[in-house]
């Protein structure tokens, strides 16, 4: 397993068990993913833009004080809209990403418009994310980048108030991410870019989906035709206003909710047409036993309160991945997850965290180098430890659903994500609202 480091605050988080199948229905907070791709383009844009629906979270608080430091004017106290002017990007200037790789990776292409040093660093553990890919090909594009060690963090961006653009190979196959950044930024460069990604598969394509909906949608061109080729042209950004789905990752606990319980879960405001992969979890619940519809309610989520195992290459959804293997351990047949080797890179070693924690519980899965096989046997309570990690506790919170007495040690980093999800856990759980 890799290399895990856990904390443990004074008190855990009892996750409650459920002696009734649940029945829900859900307003859950506004995508993480559309939330900070809409923070940039507005940052970026020729005029001010609205964010309807936004998620206030840690990581998007984050983005929204890292644009500001470089001259972005964001009004974000109300939590329902959100305000950006663009101004002129300025340094000195710090960045503070956290553990968020959306500010790691599309902040310091932004970075190098602004006219002045800006500075990058975050938790200790975002210095082991992987940025190098991202260093490279921002330099080869002209940006001038300081690093203090490794191709990671802590860095300074030289800004020059201009950045020339071109051509640029990379490989992306540790995060989609490395090409999100560099094509939210293009429109405002001299040349806008065309972005070659030579490697293995790039990881959650429909993220890069969205990065591309979203540009054309700011008014950018860009050209996608060729596969693994990103191109887009230099051009004005339109501001406007966005209008933020519900979190898809977010929900996926409470939806594992109905299926464990045999209950019903509905998430309020979800749309007939998305810009994040529904199609694909309503395959892989589905396959796991589940109901999945979609109307005017929202999207619901039914379960019997059997779950099957799965086997599922998970490398385009891999955010999934905690939860599904939740899942898989109370189901009644094995699963095997593969392709999320690049997960080992995200808030902690994903893979390897999953394996030890449940592995302590009591369960009988094995590591792989991209996945985890996992044989259902019966757990038990214990200790749970989150690494930091949020979709660690909400892994652990779907477990505790059937396995009484599972304690999260740190439950409070769902803030990353979600501050509201214990709450919302237990008042799905006990039914009181």
């Amino acid at each position: 397993m890799g290399n895990l480091t856990a904390t443990r605050p004074l008190q855990p988080w009892t996750a409650p068990t459920a002696s009734d199948p649940v029945a829900a229905t859900l307003r859950l907070p506004g995508s993480k993913s559309m939330t900070a791709r809409a923070l940039v383009l507005s940052a970026l844009a020729s005029g001010p833009s609205t964010l309807s629906g936004p998620l206030r979270a840690r990581d998007t608080e984050l983005m929204a004080a890292g644009l500001r430091a470089m001259g972005a004017h964001m009004s974000i106290s109300d939590d329902d809209r959100w305000l950006v002017r663009p101004h002129r990007l300025v340094g000195p200037a710090h960045v503070d990403v956290g553990l968020a790789g959306t500010v790691m990776r599309f902040v310091p292409p932004v970075a190098g418009l602004a006219d002045g040093r800006i500075t990058f660093d975050g938790d200790p553990h975002a210095r082991t994310r992987p940025l190098g890919p991202l260093i490279g090909a921002l330099r080869s594009l002209g940006v001038r980048i300081d690093v203090a060690g490794a191709d990671s963090l802590p860095l300074t961006v030289h800004g020059a108030g201009r950045v020339a653009g071109g051509e640029v190979v990379i490989d992306a196959s540790a995060s989609s991410q490395l090409v999100s950044g560099l094509l939210l930024a293009a429109p405002r460069f001299d040349r806008g870019v065309v972005v070659r990604h030579v490697g293995p598969p790039v990881p959650s394509a429909p993220h890069l989906r969205m990065t591309v909906q979203m540009l054309r949608a700011a008014g950018a061109a860009v050209d996608d035709t060729v596969p693994d080729v990103w191109a887009v042209e230099p051009g004005p950004l339109t501001g406007r206003g966005w209008e933020i789905e519900p979190d898809l990752s977010g929900a996926v606990p409470f939806f594992a909710a109905a299926l464990v319980t045999g209950g019903e879960v509905t998430l309020q405001g979800w749309p007939h047409s998305s810009a994040q992969p529904v199609e694909r979890l309503r395959t892989l619940l589905q396959r796991m036993g589940g109901e999945v519809t979609l109307s005017t309610a929202g999207l619901t989520v039914r379960g019997t309160g059997t779950v099957h195992g799965l086997e599922a290459d998970l490398s385009d959804v891999s955010e999934l991945t905690p939860a599904l293997t939740a899942l898989a351990m109370l189901a009644d047949s094995p699963s095997r997850f593969t392709g999320v080797a690049h997960i080992r890179g995200h808030e902690t070693d994903r893979i390897a965290a999953l394996a030890r924690e449940f592995a302590a519980l009591g369960a009988d899965l094995t590591e792989s180098r991209d996945g985890l096989e996992i044989r259902p046997r019966p757990l038990r309570g214990g200790t749970f430890q989150t690494y930091a990690d949020h979709r660690m506790a909400h892994a652990a919170a779907v477990a505790g659903l059937a396995v009484p007495g599972i304690e999260v040690d740190d439950v409070g980093c769902t803030s990353k994500t979600m501050p509201e999800f214990p709450a919302l856990w237990s008042a799905m759980v006990t039914g009181k609202s």
